[in-house]
C-alpha cells in the first residue's frame, strides 16, 4: 500500500509555486503560508529596524557590528523560515551571500507576532531558531504593544524582558543603546514614560 500521501514532506518547489502576495515557509515538513503583514505590523518591523540600524549597523551613536535584514529567506536544516527582521553580527556574515537565501543562522531574530503567524511563531519556528543556535529572539506582538526579549541558553529560551508602552528597550543583544518601545507603534499616541512611584 502506498504512503500517506498527506504525510510527503513539502519541497522547495512547493514553496517556490506558492503566489507571491503570500509568505511562505517550510516548517517540520510542512508548507506554510500567511499574507503580507498588515500596516501595524509593517510599521513595527520598519520601525524596528530603523531604531536599530543607525547605532547597531552602521554604528552612529552606537558600537555598529551587525548587518541586519528584512525577511530574509533562511535555510536552517530541513526547514526555510522567513523571520520579520534578522542580524548577524559581521564576522559571521562577513561576505555577500552567492543566493537568495543564507544558511548561516542570525545571532538574532525577531518575529512580529500577528493573528496569522502566532501559532508558528511562538511554536516550532522558537524550536527551529533554538536548534539553529539563533543566541536571542525577539517576539513583538503590535497588537497588544509587547516586545519579549528571550537568550538561548543550552537549547532553551529563557526569558530576559518583557517591555511595555512607555518604557524603554534596552536588553541584550542590543543594551548598548537604548529606544523607545512607543517608537515602534506610529499609528498610537505615545504613552508617557513610566517612572517609579514615590515613597510615601
Amino acid at each position: 500500500m502506498s504512503a500517506d500521501p498527506a504525510l510527503r514532506r513539502a519541497t522547495y518547489a512547493d514553496l517556490e509555486a506558492v503566489p507571491s502576495h503570500l509568505v511562505a515557509e517550510i516548517v517540520d515538513g510542512v508548507l506554510e503560508t500567511h499574507p503580507r503583514p498588515s500596516p501595524r505590523h509593517g510599521a513595527a518591523a520598519s520601525g524596528l529596524g530603523a531604531e536599530l540600524s543607525g547605532p547597531f549597523q552602521r554604528g552612529r551613536g552606537g558600537p555598529g557590528g551587525w548587518i541586519f535584514l528584512v525577511e530574509p529567506e533562511l535555510h536552517l536544516g530541513s526547514d526555510v523560515v522567513v523571520p520579520d527582521l534578522a542580524g548577524w553580527r559581521r564576522e559571521r556574515l562577513s561576505a555577500e551571500p552567492d543566493t537568495a537565501f543564507i544558511e548561516v543562522a542570525p545571532d538574532w531574530v525577531c518575529e512580529i507576532v500577528s493573528p496569522s503567524t502566532e501559532r508558528l511563531d511562538r511554536g516550532p519556528k522558537r524550536r527551529i531558531y533554538a536548534n539553529a543556535g539563533v543566541g536571542h529572539l525577539w517576539l513583538l506582538d503590535p497588537r497588544a504593544r509587547v516586545l519579549e526579549a528571550f537568550a538561548n541558553a543550552a537549547g532553551q529560551w529563557l526569558l530576559l524582558a518583557t517591555f511595555e508602552p512607555g518604557e524603554e528597550v534596552r536588553v541584550a543583544p542590543f543594551d548598548a543603546v537604548g529606544f523607545p518601545l512607543d517608537a515602534l507603534f506610529p499609528f498610537d499616541e505615545p504613552q508617557p514614560p513610566q517612572t517609579p512611584s514615590a515613597e510615601a
